[in-house]
């Protein structure tokens, strides 16, 4: 497996685990840019680090396709992209007004 997608998927892991802490209805929608690196594994049977399948909350021994597949999922769901500014919770109305 080349390097950068691995690299890609350290960094993925730690923003979809801050992604999933936030509460569903605060929670940004997926953001695109974790499309290509998605894609990337989606054929790769490499198994994971334990810390990366538990940052994609995977159990031990999951592989680059299966946290691809998480992906995937996550953004197949969305119905609108978020902005990197809005990511990983929603900025309220409220709140854009303040600034």
């Amino acid at each position: 497996m080349h390097q950068a997608v691995k690299l890609q998927f350290e960094r993925i892991a730690a923003e979809y685990a801050s992604w999933r802490a936030v509460p569903d209805d605060e929670r940004s929608p997926a953001p695109a840019w974790w499309w290509g690196p998605a894609m990337d594994a989606l054929d790769e049977a490499e198994t994971m680090s334990p810390e990366l399948c538990a940052g994609f909350q995977l159990p031990a021994g999951s592989s680059y396709r299966d946290a691809a597949q998480v992906l995937m999922k996550a953004l197949a769901e969305q119905i609108s992209l978020s902005w990197p500014d809005q990511f990983p919770s929603k900025q309220r109305q409220a709140d854009r007004a303040q600034e």
